[in-house]
């Protein structure tokens, strides 16, 4: 469920909305270009499933508390609203519904701006030997263009198949800098609450239903949320995040 961008672009087409709108026609579509994660990779991500069907991810924060995208839980039921963790297969692991959620009192849908949401879960979940708390990245946090992080999220392997696996997926994409991003996505914001990592020549990215779920350093910090994107892993149009170190006064908050 990333949030997909429509570019006014002359080769493409296409008029630009006033909004981002979702691609419900290739919802299905996640992690491009990755592999199978092992066992540790994100020991924390979690497998969200709004009205009994899997649409996002997440990061277990604490023993009740999730870290997801709020484009994913925007206007939705807690009826049939759950979560499970702790196993590489998302229809697996520990189970518990959300009791309640909380979206970032700024958040825009219009923008992407501030895309970040804590759900609450009605049954307590313990660290185990598969199970632990997520470490998020430091107030203020910024990570460096160039820099190589990882995504995890459960997913097809290219654009072309509406196959998805249910063994948990990760991709390494290296952060573009905001400078770089905005020239790509022209008048699209890409704000300071915002960073970019993907190829120039595409072919590995976070695509929709990875949303909520998180790209992480090599000490497996949470540094940023899947939010939005043009496509999925086309040439010269990264994926963009919600920047954690930014969003901490509300993430800390809830």
């Amino acid at each position: 469920m990333k949030s997909i961008a429509i570019l006014a672009l002359p080769w493409l087409a296409l008029s630009a909305p006033a909004s981002i709108p979702f691609d419900e026609d290739i919802s299905s579509i996640q992690i491009v270009g990755g592999v199978n994660a092992a066992v540790g990779d994100f020991p924390f991500i979690v497998a969200l499933s709004l009205g009994g069907l899997f649409q996002c991810g997440g990061s277990l924060l604490d023993e009740t508390t999730v870290l997801s995208a709020a484009h994913c839980v925007t206007g939705e039921s807690l009826e049939g609203m759950f979560i499970r963790t702790g196993s590489l297969n998302r229809d697996e692991g520990l189970f518990s519904n959300i009791s309640a959620y909380t979206i970032h009192p700024q958040y825009d849908r219009d923008t992407s701006q501030n895309d970040v949401a804590i759900l609450k879960l009605a049954t307590p979940i313990a660290e185990s030997s598969t199970i632990k708390y997520a470490k998020l990245a430091p107030a203020n946090n910024d990570p460096a263009p160039g820099s190589i992080l990882t995504v995890g999220g459960w997913g097809v392997s290219n654009t072309a198949t509406s196959h998805r696996p249910t063994l948990l997926q990760k991709v390494d994409v290296p952060v573009v800098s905001r400078e770089e991003c905005r020239t790509k996505y022209q008048s699209y914001l890409v704000s300071e609450q915002m960073f970019c990592a993907g190829y120039a020549e595409g072919g590995k990215d976070s695509c929709q239903s990875d949303s909520g779920g998180p790209i992480v350093d090599a000490d497996k910090t949470v540094i940023g949320v899947v939010s939005w994107g043009f496509g999925c892993a086309l040439p010269n149009y990264p994926g963009v995040y919600a920047r954690v170190g930014a969003l901490l006064d509300f993430i800390n908050s809830v």
